[in-house]
């Protein structure tokens, strides 16, 4: 008679064992509990996997909070849960979400600060983006932002690569900033090296400037290396540089979307239809395109350019050339 309770009792237990094995291996395989679309979960710094498990099961995610937890424990995993904001996909299972979790692979945001923009633009794009919720970024001071950039008394404009760049939830925006300034610092001194010889440039940072101005005066990307060119061989031959896009920057909140006689007359730092040589500064953010046709311009004899008004310019090699060009494009047509 104990001879069948034993074996009942051993029957029953051996039951429930594989009960709870084929429950167990059922939570780990199936799909966590998410409709057709991607969602964004995220995970504040400090969160043990007691509390995550518990998080995922009130958010829906998974029924078995415990089932998690000892997940977690068995892979190892308890301590590699890493914050952060992370996309879940329909047809994880738990592994794959433990797998997530310690990855560190969060989601990541986009912003593009765009070339030819001025550094005030690019800190009005930044405060916009709905990630950082208007910091106030824009409000600081050009010396204050530098300061906390480690760039005291420098000037900002143009220092900034303009590209796309990722970031985190979270991320300061200084830090996208911080980002953009060692880019363009790597940038330049990689294409200053690679300079074509005999520039009237000193520099890096001449050629920067003179970035700045190829990038605001170029419409059509081929014709980038043309309008360096005739840049360069001014400055070889001490012309001034005559450059709309210069005055325009000096202007500053003056200008009105219409440059007038009066304004190239205007005494700037910037106006370079009065002073020789560069401006102090760049006047935008230039592009990596306009930073190698500043330091590999094109051959040639031309010295002055018009546009056109489709983007594209006409080169002229004498004033007289030029003035025909300015009657016919500028003047005479529509």
């Amino acid at each position: 008679m104990r001879r069948i309770a034993l074996f009942c009792l051993v029957f029953a237990l051996g039951g429930a064992g594989g009960a709870l094995w084929h429950d167990w291996s059922r939570f780990i395989a199936s799909p966590i509990l998410l409709g057709a679309e991607q969602v964004v979960f995220e995970i504040p710094r400090g969160t043990g996997v007691r509390i995550l498990a518990r998080r995922l099961a009130d958010q829906g995610l998974i029924d078995r909070p415990w089932y998690f937890f000892a997940l977690a424990y068995i892979r190892g995993a308890s301590g590699r849960i890493k914050a952060g904001e992370y996309a879940l996909e329909p047809g994880m299972n738990p592994l794959a979400l433990l797998e997530r979790f310690t990855s560190g692979r969060v989601v990541e945001y986009p912003i593009t600060l765009i070339e030819g923009w001025t550094f005030r633009q690019a800190l009005a794009a930044i405060d916009a983006h709905t990630v950082f919720g208007n910091q106030g970024l824009a409000t600081l001071s050009d010396a204050e932002i530098m300061e906390r950039l480690g760039r005291p008394g420098v000037h900002p404009e143009g220092l900034f690569f303009p590209d796309t760049y990722l970031f985190p939830r979270h991320t300061s925006p200084l830090e996208i900033l911080r980002r953009a300034l060692t880019r363009m610092d790597q940038l330049l001194a990689e294409e200053w090296d690679r300079r074509a010889p005999d520039l009237p440039l000193k520099t890096p940072y001449e050629a920067l400037i003179l970035a700045s101005v190829i990038e605001k005066e170029t419409g059509k990307s081929e014709e980038r290396a043309q309008i360096a060119g005739v840049f360069v061989r001014r400055l070889r031959l001490g012309m001034r540089l005559q450059a709309d896009p210069t005055v325009i920057y000096g202007l500053g909140a003056r200008y009105d979307g219409k440059l007038r006689r009066a304004d190239l007359r205007a005494p700037t730092a910037y106006n370079t239809y009065i002073i020789s040589g560069l401006p102090p500064t760049p006047i935008a953010l230039p592009g990596r395109a306009s930073i190698q046709a500043a330091l590999h311009p094109a051959g040639g004899d031309t010295l002055y350019f018009v546009a056109k008004g489709d983007g594209s310019h006409v080169f002229s090699r004498t004033l007289d050339e030029h003035n025909r060009a300015v009657q016919y494009y500028a003047l005479d047509r529509p």
